[in-house]
């Protein structure tokens, strides 16, 4: 008599087996990597040095009714070298409200809850998309777990993990709880420049799917949040406008595709840094329109979401952690396929070195990173489709004259 599969995995959950150990590994992973950054956030050195002092000085800003955009101000609230002296938080104002709760903390207690919170968001993400799956494998799951961007993100303090979140909760709630699914998109609109064609097509889908309590959750959300802000600095929209310029975002490199664009036709034509991701607009308009009555978030929404990120006119590397969505999607799908599998443990192992090797993420080593996750992505989905149409067979469409239907037949 067989056992089914469902008996089986339970039956090994029983007697401690592998199942239990990779748990096991799992938990004993995220705590490695979790006392390692709250060890980094220990001392205000090491915390002002992170990525996540600036989001602590925006909202030590804001609870302190001064200006969130204030470069100079927010250097000197700590002692600051010379080559960080012009930071500033490129967030627009409604974006604020995360970091709101941080002004009420010292530089390191407000560190060590930013690092717990990035860690948690990193596995209520993995868990929600491996609600997603059917029947799903123990241990491909764990790759979200040393994925070199959600890790860079941990070291660096950057929002990066809150996007996979967001993106991470539409997925889950669009349908069952479309108002929630919607005021989720606010965490991704704290950088909307990496969702402009994922943006497109969701436009789309509400117009056809008529999903208007999404759009509701999302305006709700976004109002919400800018009166908030409002509140605690009304001339917040005025302070953002004029910081903006100032930065001076166009001196930076940022390593990805939009930006070497720009640089190998004309490095001062800025608005060459834009084109990229016009065309992925349009790119956008026409995948959605092939597959707008068939629109499935989970079968189409990983290639939209990888190309959005790829033709952002700005994506750091830690920004990529908000592609883990389409790369267990990927991983899922080609469980069966070792080549597909191996072929992304050597991508991930790869990014992961770089980012154990302290490689800075201004560094060109990163460029690759972005094409490399889409590329395997196509490469394996590619690979498995040939297989289900070899193993299921070739359909042929015969036409019923009596019935005038068309239907399809396997041959």
């Amino acid at each position: 008599m067989k056992m089914t599969g469902e008996a089986a995995t339970q039956q090994i959950s029983n007697t401690g087996t592998p199942t239990s150990l990779v748990r096991v590994i799992a938990v004993l992973l995220m705590l490695s990597v979790g006392v390692g950054v709250l060890v980094l956030t220990m001392s205000n050195d090491q915390a002002g040095s992170r990525d996540y002092f600036e989001y602590w000085a925006v909202g030590h800003q804001l609870i302190h009714n001064q200006n969130p955009y204030d470069s100079r101000a927010i250097v000197q609230l700590v002692d600051r070298t010379e080559k960080r002296k012009n930071m500033i938080l490129r967030n627009p104002p409604y974006a604020l409200l995360i970091t709101l709760p941080l002004g009420f903390f010292s530089l390191k207690t407000g560190a060590v809850l930013w690092s717990l919170a990035l860690i948690g968001a990193l596995m209520g993400s993995i868990r929600i998309l491996r609600a997603l799956e059917v029947n799903p494998p123990e241990q491909i799951h764990l790759a979200g777990y040393v994925f070199g961007p959600a890790l860079a993100c941990l070291l660096a303090g950057q929002i990066g993990i809150f996007l996979l979140l967001g993106v991470a909760l539409f997925l889950r709630f669009h349908h069952s709880r479309p108002f929630l699914a919607g005021a989720s998109l606010l965490i991704c609109a704290l950088k909307p420049h990496l969702f402009l064609p994922a943006l497109i097509a969701l436009v789309g889908w509400i117009m056809v799917e008529k999903a208007y309590r999404v759009l509701a959750g999302a305006v709700v959300a976004l109002i919400a949040s800018t009166v908030l802000i409002c509140v605690l600095d009304p001339r917040v929209w005025s302070q953002y406008l004029t910081a903006e310029p100032g930065e001076k975002i166009q001196n930076l490199f940022v390593p990805c595709l939009s930006v070497v664009f720009r640089i190998a036709i004309n490095r001062n034509a800025f608005w060459l840094q834009f084109l990229p991701e016009i065309a992925g607009c349009g790119w956008a308009v026409w995948y959605f329109r092939k597959h707008r009555y068939s629109w499935n978030w989970k079968e189409q929404g990983p290639v939209l979401l990888m190309v959005s990120v790829l033709v952002a006119p700005y994506a750091w590397f830690t920004d990529e952690a908000l592609l883990l969505p389409a790369i267990m999607a990927g991983l899922y799908r080609t469980r069966t396929s070792k080549a597909c599998i191996n072929g992304f443990g050597v991508l991930a192992g790869i990014a992961l070195l770089e980012v154990l090797a302290g490689v800075p993420l201004t560094s060109a080593y990163y460029l690759w990173t972005a094409p490399a996750w889409l590329v395997w992505y196509l490469i394996a989905s590619s690979r498995i489709a040939s297989r289900n149409v070899s193993r299921n067979g070739t359909e042929t469409c015969i036409k019923d004259p009596s019935r005038g239907e068309t239907q399809l037949q396997k041959i």
